[in-house]
């Protein structure tokens, strides 16, 4: 597969780098020369320095034979502007479009290959929403992944001293949770990924990712003692396009305060929401906070776009009492310094894009991926095809498919029914698999073992 990527900038520098390793011929354009050689310096990829939508530069990144073209550069109108010329001249098969202005993506019928060209729109910023909102749902979730149209999701918690389930194995917890079948996907500890096994004991600090029917999550994080209690009230630091519209989906459900620095940004915000309260101020001004009663924040989420300012208000905010603390970090290096001590959950909105562009890269019928441990593993929805004699999969009980390492399957869903894995469940066809990946290197042995031969054809 050829890809031409456009911008390397955050998005653009993590999906090359997610990609350089798995024998994908990748081209990264860039208008800055020093950004493109840090990246090749270290990834196996072509770079060209030029100007992203203009058709010399297109033509010189090769996309008359590329495959797909993914625009991801900081500026909307250049990213649509080159998918139409990709289109228009060279007749890319796939174009992925990343728009943040959500007057663009509220258009719908702006983008269709008679109008602006695009197959696919990447929005951070509803992306980005989507995620906290998930988070806000399930009061003690680090994270919350949805599969097969939200029927099955994957769930992430962090085990603390004193909870029920610390030193239980995997088998005495499923006991725990007689009445919601429920499939442990995977174990990090310090970082590293440990194989779920009946015997595994859980450990404090463990992040534990579980799967589960969507109505089975909420009694199995119950029956751990993981659902805390629920979320009322929100106060958002940064009231960019992020934030506003965060704060817009959030509003009807919370009682919500954003804290914005900008007086003409704040009254704008004022205008375009109903029930949230805008206060002018800085984030990390500790006597605003303080008359704001930050010790009955249930939830303080800063989402500016300054790393820094985020960190330093997000551990102010935790100091002067705020129950939890979720802080946007654009930086990926910083994420793990700083979460899990007094910040309870960072996270990158590249890494969050990232999953739904590779939705569209990788190989065989994918539904959705995730990305995960900073593109380190992944969470896939895989489409099984085929019949007992074309498939690897089909037909064949769990315990028989040969799965590479560190991969483990967690449920499969069949039709609107989720079928947590068992070892004697059988894969038919149409089943949507979700698979959890360790390591992201065993990707194209998993693509590989879902392709269908060609005799079934």
């Amino acid at each position: 597969m050829k890809i031409v990527i456009l911008g390397a900038g955050q998005v653009g520098g993590a999906l090359a780098d997610s990609l350089a390793s798995e024998k994908i011929d990748i081209t990264l354009v860039d208008r800055e020369s020093q950004r493109l050689r840090d990246l090749q310096d270290r990834l196996d990829i072509r770079t060209v320095e030029g100007h992203a939508a203009h058709p010399r530069i297109l033509r010189h990144a090769g996309i008359e034979d590329a495959d797909m073209l993914i625009a991801v550069t900081g500026v909307d109108e250049v990213n649509m502007v080159a998918c139409q010329i990709a289109h228009s001249l060279y007749h890319t098969p796939t174009k992925i479009c990343r728009i943040r202005a959500n007057g663009y993506v509220e258009q719908k019928d702006l983008f269709r290959n008679d109008a602006i060209p695009v197959d696919v729109i990447i929005s951070p910023e509803q992306l980005v929403t989507e995620h906290i909102t998930g988070l806000l749902k399930y009061p003690g979730a680090l994270q919350v992944l949805n599969f097969a149209d939200d029927l099955a999701q994957l769930i992430g918690i962090r085990a603390q001293a004193g909870d029920k389930f610390i030193g239980e194995t995997l088998y005495d917890i499923r006991n725990m949770t007689p009445k919601q079948d429920v499939r442990v996907a995977a174990i990090f500890r310090g970082g590293r990924a440990i194989k779920p096994e009946r015997s595994t004991e859980i450990e404090p600090l463990d992040e534990v990712f579980y799967i589960a029917a969507t109505q089975n999550i909420r009694p199995v994080m119950r029956e751990l003692g993981q659902l805390n209690r629920p979320y009322t009230r929100i106060m958002l630091a940064g009231g960019g396009n992020m934030g506003m519209r965060l704060a817009k989906a959030i509003e009807h459900h919370y009682s919500v305060k954003v804290i914005e620095p900008n007086i003409a940004r704040a009254e704008f915000l004022s205008e375009q929401l109903n029930e949230a309260i805008v206060l002018c101020g800085n984030a990390s001004d500790s006597d605003l906070l303080q008359n704001e009663n930050i010790d009955a924040i249930d939830v303080f989420i800063a989402l500016t776009d300054d790393d820094e300012a985020n960190i330093m208000s997000s551990l102010l905010a935790k100091k002067m009492g705020a129950r939890k603390v979720i802080t946007l970090i654009a930086n990926p290096a910083y994420i793990d310094l700083v979460q899990g001590n007094e910040i309870d959950i960072a996270f990158s909105p590249q890494t969050v894009s990232i999953g739904a562009i590779l939705q569209h890269v990788r190989r065989g019928d994918m539904a959705r991926v995730h990305s995960l441990r900073r593109g380190a593993a992944e969470a896939l929805e895989i489409i099984a095809h085929g019949d007992n004699r074309s498939s690897k999969v089909v037909g064949k009980q769990l315990d028989e498919i040969d799965l590479p390492d560190g991969v483990r399957i967690g449920a499969l869903v069949r039709n609107d029914t989720v079928i947590v894995a068992h070892k004697n469940v059988v894969v038919e066809p149409d089943d949507h698999v979700v698979i959890f990946l360790a390591d992201k290197n065993q990707i194209p042995a998993v693509e590989s073992l879902f392709q269908v031969g060609l005799g079934f054809f």
